[in-house]
């Protein structure tokens, strides 16, 4: 069992992973927020994901989870109007779940994945890529500094 399998089971609550919707929506999200380019010459990654925000007028929104400090919450019908119809199809899918439900758990999942995403406030991707298991290590305990 690999590093990410550990920390979805231990998010899960102990849940088998692979049976675990929310699980699946969360290993579906961070692949999105790691890939560096899009279908259509689009950005991916989390610079993709702040654009999409931005364009949807919640950039300040998602801005509040990559500075240090409160993140801002967000709705399902927000993060629906963000990531527009296909994005969400396709992450409602790899979690074997209908678009609304996914958007309604990418609510509670998006802030706090990106803030960890982002420790030092910044939305800058460290030399060398993506540190996953910082990421995972984070998403299981551990703030950002007021």
């Amino acid at each position: 069992m690999g590093l990410l399998d550990s920390v979805l089971g231990a998010i899960g609550g102990g849940q088998q992973q692979a049976n675990d919707p929310k699980a699946l929506l969360i290993q579906a999200a961070i692949g999105m927020l790691t890939k560096q380019g899009g279908a259509g010459g689009a950005a991916g990654g989390l610079g993709g994901l702040l654009s999409a925000f931005e364009g949807a007028g919640l950039g300040q929104v998602a801005q509040s989870w990559i500075s240090n400090g409160q993140n801002q919450a967000i709705s399902p019908d927000q993060v629906q109007q963000a990531l527009g119809g296909d994005k969400l199809q396709e992450l409602a899918q790899a979690a074997g779940i209908s678009p609304t439900d996914a958007a309604g758990h990418l609510s509670e999942i998006l802030p706090g994945l990106v803030d960890k995403l982002t420790p030092h406030g910044e939305a800058t991707a460290a030399p060398g890529g993506l540190d996953l298991g910082g990421l995972l290590g984070g998403l299981l305990g551990g703030n950002k500094q007021a």
